[in-house]
């Protein structure tokens, strides 16, 4: 009877440790300045980090965390499904990073996301911008008709 008990017991703690074990994405936000560089006078708490999941449906394709004050962001528990993901991060005045990973199964994935500043003088702003060209952030995604006759 001993040895029964001893490999239920052993049976029962593999499958509780497999179950507890749910596929994550989790890592750190590095601010850069141009020189790759960490940037001091900026913070990254408060950032939020999306997780898209291009291999689903809609419902559960989205998932979103923030930044804490150690540069840390982990996916919350259950949230994280198998599948092709987009990890991506910005702030303003950085350029936005954007990681795809997989996640298999009870996978974890572990980035570390390099945000670069980009140099004042690369910047558009509408304010500095001398015809309505200029103003267009996304040219692609403008759809300009003249009116119906």
């Amino acid at each position: 009877m001993d040895f029964r008990s001893n490999l239920l017991f052993v049976l029962a703690a593999a499958i509780l440790l497999l179950s507890a074990c749910s596929p994550k994405i989790y890592g750190t936000v590095q601010l850069l300045n141009h020189d790759m560089n960490p940037v001091t006078e900026d913070s990254t708490e408060g950032m939020v980090v999306n997780m898209i999941n291009t291999t689903t449906s809609l419902e559960k394709a989205s998932h979103s965390v923030t930044v804490n004050e150690k540069d840390f962001f982990e996916s919350e528990k259950d949230a994280i499904i198998p599948g092709i993901y987009k990890v991506e991060a910005g702030r303003i005045g950085y350029e936005t990073v954007t990681e795809t990973v997989e996640i298999k199964g009870s996978s974890r994935k572990k980035l570390v996301l390099k945000l670069k500043k980009i140099l004042e003088g690369k910047r558009k702003s509408i304010a500095g911008s001398k015809s309505d060209e200029d103003k267009i952030i996304n040219p692609g995604e403008v759809n300009i008709q003249p009116p119906g006759m």
